[in-house]
Order: structure tokens, then C-alpha cells, then sequence
């Protein structure tokens, strides 16, 4: 909607191009949420041929984001681990984290990445609100600071 339909008026050429030209900076968004969300100073960003990659502590995990680039084929992909493997018990965890996906992860998921169960959302740019970047790292950082005890202590190894 542009501001002269808001304001209940009509839409010129003006408001039209200057909607058609607004751009997310991506990377900008992502370093505002993180920086509301870290704790102790945590955050770290490191950047390469493969985008940015920032890491920042949320309660008792550590949540990690990667921007591959500004393109509309680029990804954002957010993570963070929940629980080492092997763990006690795999087959009934396994079952545990297929049933909390199908009601209970909204965007995210809990997967297998490098011998760890993690919670994580990707998606492409192409669109990407910075609502929408909020929500998806805000989401995986809640959902994995909100079950990693509870995975830890009934399935952990240690």
C-alpha cells in the first residue's frame, strides 16, 4: 500500500516508484535482531566469500545466522544446537522431535547438522520483510534456549 492510499488519497507515480525502489539491506536487519536479542556482548560476525556468518549467546544457547549474499537466490539459514549425539534412547528422541515439528516449531525445525540436533530456518531473500528476519531468528533462538534443558537432561549422554 502506498502512503497516499493510507492517507486515503490516490496513488501517484511518485509513491509508486518510491515503493518500487525501497531495498532491505538484509545484513543491516540481521544485525539489529541480533542485537536485540544477544546477551553479555556475545555477538560475533565474521565475513567472507560465503557471506556473513554472526554467532551470539540467548539464554542458554548459542544461535548462529548465515547471509549468503543480496541476491534473490541468496539464503538466510538461522541455528543452533540443542542437543550433542549420540544421546540416550535416539529412536524415542527421534520420535519426540518429529512430533514437535508438526506442532509446535511454527517455521523452524529441529534437524540433524554435524552430529547435533539443532532448531533451524532457510529461506531464500527474494521477499524477505525485516519482519520476517526478526521472527525467524527470534523463533529458533526461543525455541532452542526453550527446550534445550529439558532435551539435555532426558536425552543427553553426559
Amino acid at each position: 500500500m502506498t502512503r497516499s492510499e493510507l492517507m486515503g488519497g490516490e496513488s501517484t507515480m511518485d509513491d509508486n516508484l518510491m515503493m518500487d525502489d525501497y531495498k532491505v539491506n538484509h545484513k543491516d536487519e540481521i544485525e539489529t535482531v541480533i542485537y536485540s536479542l544477544e546477551e553479555n556482548d556475545s555477538a560475533m560476525v565474521l565475513k567472507n566469500d560465503e557471506g556473513y556468518l554472526w554467532k551470539f549467546q540467548y539464554g542458554t544457547v548459542e544461535v548462529f545466522v548465515q547471509l549468503t549474499g543480496e541476491t534473490d537466490d541468496d539464503l538466510l539459514t538461522v541455528w543452533s544446537v540443542v542437543l550433542p549425539l549420540p544421546a540416550k534412547n535416539e529412536p524415542e528422541l527421534m520420535k519426540k522431535l518429529l512430533e514437535m515439528n508438526w506442532s509446535g516449531t511454527f517455521e523452524t525445525c529441529f534437524s540433524i547438522f554435524d552430529s547435533q540436533v539443532v532448531v533451524s530456518a532457510q529461506r531464500t531473500i527474494a521477499d524477505l520483510y525485516p519482519s520476517e528476519i526478526s521472527r525467524i531468528i527470534t523463533l529458533v533462538a526461543s525455541l532452542a534456549n526453550d527446550n534445550n534443558d529439558a532435551l539435555l537432561a532426558e536425552y543427553g549422554n553426559s
